[in-house]
């Protein structure tokens, strides 16, 4: 561990997202693919999806005039709650039931139970709460909802996933209340990531978990108390979980009376179940979406970025050799792999690098690893290496991944590297990665992460929680620590280009696309722009959206 801006990091079991290990250095948690104790982000599924759960279920969680339906490719779980819930219909489930002091995104702050706040030293901030807001049951909310929810946040025997973002090496950041309405956070020492770090976290009823030792397994997760716009009334596992809308919503009482999300993770059967109007909306791709007629369905479609990176990762405890490393990333072609899945760049966008490119630190100036395939068979050649084979894993009923690894299989073959596919299961595979003596070389995967780079670490420090790649690169570790303990944005730019070129370099991350999400929406459902569509939670406030009389 290092001095600065450390942070220590659980083993936390995520939901859509790839389990941690033991400790790391640096980083906001990422909200990442592959995995249902496995987030981050449902871009596995199983097979086997429930369209329907029986004819009470169908009833209770059609598309009525008062009901919106969703269909979601993944079980939220009976654990879903602020604190170690990570994946995307996890926290898609929370901020329906939650709401945090303010979400931070890439069009800045907005704010949901604070309304400012300031620093005078960007050491303390201190923020103002909303005094008309009540709990779901008609309690008041008050700063010592805000305090109890930090605090346990910052326990390490909570397994809380924002525990990196609050506890570090020099200290852990100190919540206090100043009065009913207002509560400020201290932090160790100066850090330019400091807002992020706080925000979107969502706070939790003191009066209904103060005596709870459990977060995960509790009897009060899916009997939810809330100041978000929804309450869980029922919940089927593998079926699906109903909301009605809560009446003491702060920002008035939603139009809609009850959201229903639809585990179906078939993405065929989802396709059906939202062309015959038996659900409302469906994240698609592009290759789905050509499969529907829109107009003939009365559908519409949503485009909207993420941030997200989809990736190849190389597990460099099985492929050692940085030189075999580059011959299998120069052996490939992403251009082929995203047209594939994502037919128009006006779907997606291109990554050279390990950030968005729409991150204001993102840089081309890095090897780009443009398909050359006498350069592969030259560097494998100066590697003296023949008869190579590799393990490629992917998440066999994710679309987009299942296209990719065809082609990887495909192109690598035109070097005489031979590759053997795994479709595997999300969790099977997810569970081999976080191994740092599994078997496979290369795995697929992407993840959703924050604004700033420093929230990269615990993806690519060495040692760090969800670094799959198993390196040791102190040179990385290095740049990454300066970037986060530099305060003049434009250095920090300078470190960040600097450490992207140094990933790049040690060729074991490929990223392959920046991909949009799309929304396909029956035009029933009104509202999807006051409602906002972001990264994770699909909806910023879902008490905006209304149905068509």
């Amino acid at each position: 561990m290092k001095s600065g801006f450390v942070k220590k990091v659980l083993a936390i079991a995520l939901a859509v997202t790839m389990a941690a290990s033991l400790s790391a250095c640096g980083g906001k948690d990422p909200v990442v693919e592959n995995g249902k104790s496995e987030v981050a982000a449902a871009n596995g599924s199983e097979e086997s999806g429930a369209s329907t759960a029986g004819d009470a279920s169908a009833e209770s969680t059609g598309g009525s005039d008062s009901t919106f339906t969703y269909a979601i490719n993944g079980d939220p779980g009976e654990s879903v709650n602020v604190i170690t819930s990570s994946s995307r219909w996890d926290l898609s489930t929370v901020k329906l039931i939650y709401s945090p002091l303010y979400m931070y995104n890439a069009d800045g702050i907005n704010y949901f139970l604070a309304t400012e706040y300031s620093t005078d030293d960007n050491l303390t901030y201190t923020f103002k709460l909303r005094d008309d807001v009540k709990w779901s049951d008609g309690e008041p909310f008050t700063a010592d909802d805000v305090v109890f929810t930090y605090t346990e946040m910052e326990k390490e025997e909570n397994l809380g996933w924002a525990y990196s973002q609050l506890v570090y090496d020099e200290g852990t950041v100190k919540v206090e209340k100043v009065d009913d309405y207002t509560v400020s956070f201290t932090f160790p020492f100066e850090t330019p990531t400091a807002l992020e770090m706080l925000s979107q976290i969502f706070i939790m009823p003191e009066h209904i978990y103060k005596d709870v030792t459990d977060f995960e397994h509790n009897d009060y997760n899916m009997n939810s108390i809330g100041t978000g716009p929804y309450q869980v009334v029922e919940y089927v596992p593998g079926s699906y979980v109903k909301f009605k809308r809560n009446e003491y919503y702060f920002k008035g009482v939603p139009s809609i009376e009850n959201v229903v999300f639809r585990i179906i993770e078939n993405s065929d059967t989802a396709l059906l179940a939202v062309q015959s109007g038996e659900v409302d909306a469906y994240q698609a791709i592009p290759s789905e979406v050509e499969k529907i007629d829109l107009e003939a369905n009365n559908l519409k479609t949503y485009s909207y970025s993420e941030g997200r990176v989809g990736y190849l990762m190389i597990n460099a405890k099985n492929v050692p050799d940085q030189k075999v490393r580059q011959a299998i990333l120069y052996a490939l072609n992403k251009d082929d792999m995203n047209k594939a899945s994502y037919l128009s760049d006006e779907f997606y966008l291109t990554p050279y690098t390990f950030l968005p490119p729409t991150s204001g630190f993102y840089t081309e100036d890095v090897e780009k690893y443009e398909q050359n395939v006498d350069k592969s068979k030259e560097l494998l050649k100066e590697a003296g290496v023949t008869d190579l084979t590799l393990k490629v894993g992917y998440t066999g009923t994710d679309n987009a991944q299942s296209a990719q690894a065809l082609l990887v299989q495909e192109q690598l073959e035109n070097v005489g590297i031979k590759v053997e596919l795994d479709a595997a299961d999300s969790t099977a595979l997810s569970a081999q990665m976080k191994n740092p003596d599994n078997d496979y070389d290369l795995y697929f995967g992407g993840y959703i992460m924050g604004i700033d780079p420093d929230t990269f670490a615990s993806l690519f420090e060495s040692g760090a929680a969800y670094n799959y790649m198993f390196y040791d690169e102190p040179s990385i570790d290095k740049l990454f620590d300066e970037g986060r303990n530099e305060k003049d944005e434009a250095k920090r730019k300078e470190i960040y280009n600097k450490l992207q070129a140094a990933i790049q370099d040690i060729a074991t991350f490929y990223p392959i696309v920046s991909n949009n999400k799309i929304l396909v929406v029956n035009k029933r459902i009104t509202g999807i722009e006051d409602a906002a569509l972001v990264p994770v939670y699909t909806f910023e406030d879902a008490s905006f959206l209304k149905i068509a009389e």
